[in-house]
């Protein structure tokens, strides 16, 4: 008698994978002025972390679209997990090692960033791939976990810091590593099929020849954009607009934009099943312009903290929905098609950030500005989704015709 596969155990490490992505994009930083103190690196350095954390990310989404299929998610995903885990563990060990501490920290954050990377890629098409029903539902609880692990991060490592001090961030960091070293486990151990057989994708040309798909290409790139905005500059407006400490206002900010965006894509998990979801994501995204807009222009700092902060509730499903969409409408993408999507949701999310801050920078440093421009990201959202809408009831209308 065959024995029935345990796909819940390759629900639970792909939550965890999300968790690992989380702790390798919100940990350092935590620690860039502790960088700065201790090893004497210049701001202008420290802001390449970032960059250079995104930047490889962008590059492994890239390739991913080449070698995923052929090497098999098993062995990527596994390596994710045990690269994540070393690039943590060397984030202690190569800046008192090296004679350039700034090389070591680089060396991590690459090597981190690119299990973080392969996470992005592969999670989402090895739970699209296991035999569950109401996959929407799934897709945007598989995404909430990102959000809980933010939260983890940040609460987790701040009662570290006050308990036993930021001059021992390197054993915190050794304790964050265990996350993805454990979850490389679960993922030798659990069931893992393929999203397509061999040779029933629609190859890359194919894909990027379909209107439909470049559609959700420029959606994806407006989600990234509209959440990372939020979160890179939450915690810079709430300590600007409401005149409170830095400690307070990183977890004012990100704690509950990242609360609100974990409670949304659980919601929409739960009753993904009642609702439509372009016309749901299509309503989050005229939310989501109303809250750029009152982080932007409201006088009243309280009034520009819950825009910012609600903004985690209207853009917490764009991602996972535009994910699901895709899915719909490409159902032979393979996984090309997520690579691509994640290829153009960290594009958005390194782009509008970046825009923030130099626009806001030409406005003598007022974040409101840069926030006020930002706002085109929903604002093409609920165009391109009443397009995608649109086509959709016209193909239905087609069908319905034929049928008569």
């Amino acid at each position: 008698m065959t024995k029935q596969k345990n796909y819940k155990k390759t629900l639970i490490a792909c939550y965890i994978g999300f968790i690992t992505q989380a702790i390798t994009a919100n940990f350092s930083p935590l620690l860039f002025l502790t960088f700065k103190s201790t090893y004497g690196i210049t701001l202008e350095k420290i802001a390449l972390i970032p960059l250079v954390f995104y930047l490889t990310q962008l590059l492994v989404d890239l390739a991913a679209t080449k070698f995923a299929d052929k090497i098999g998610y098993r062995i990527c995903v596994v390596t994710s997990q045990l690269i994540s885990a070393v690039g943590l563990v060397l984030m202690a060990i190569l800046p008192e090692v090296l004679p350039v501490p700034f090389v070591g920290i680089l060396i991590s954050v690459v090597l981190y960033a690119i299990g973080s990377g392969l996470v992005e890629v592969l999670l989402s098409p090895i739970v699209e791939a296991c035999p569950f029903e109401n996959k929407d539902g799934m897709m945007s609880l598989l995404h909430s976990f990102y959000c809980w692990g933010a939260m983890g991060v940040i609460l987790g490592s701040t009662v570290f810091f006050a308990v036993l001090g930021l001059e021992n961030w390197k054993i915190l960091t050794l304790i964050w590593a265990l996350v993805p070293l454990y979850n490389t486990f679960n993922f030798i151990n659990c069931p893992i099929e393929r999203l397509n057989e061999e040779g029933e994708s629609m190859g890359i040309k194919n894909l990027l020849k379909t209107p439909v798909f470049l559609l959700i290409i420029v959606l994806m790139i407006c989600a990234g954009a509209s959440e990372a905005t939020m979160t890179q500059w939450t915690s810079a407006f709430t300590e600007s607009a409401i005149g409170i400490s830095k400690n307070i206002g990183d977890l004012l900010g990100p704690c509950l934009f990242a609360m609100f965006m974990g409670i949304s894509r659980m919601l929409y998990g739960k009753f993904s099943e009642k609702l439509n979801l372009t016309k749901t994501m299509l309503i989050c995204a005229v939310v989501c312009t109303g809250c750029y807009l009152l982080a932007s222009l409201s006088t009243l700092p309280i009034l520009g903290l819950a825009g910012c902060t609600l903004c985690g509730l209207a853009v917490g499903i764009m991602w996972p929905g535009t994910i699901s969409i895709s899915s719909h409408h490409c159902p032979g993408g393979g996984t090309a098609m997520f690579a691509f999507l994640a290829l153009a949701g960290d594009l958005g999310a390194a782009v509008s950030p970046a825009m923030v801050g130099s626009i806001s920078e030409i406005a003598e440093g007022n974040l409101k500005t840069g926030l006020l421009a930002a706002t085109v990201f929903p604002i093409i959202l609920v165009c391109g989704l009443l397009i995608l809408k649109t086509k959709v009831t016209k193909v239905k209308s087609r069908k319905s015709d034929s049928s008569i």
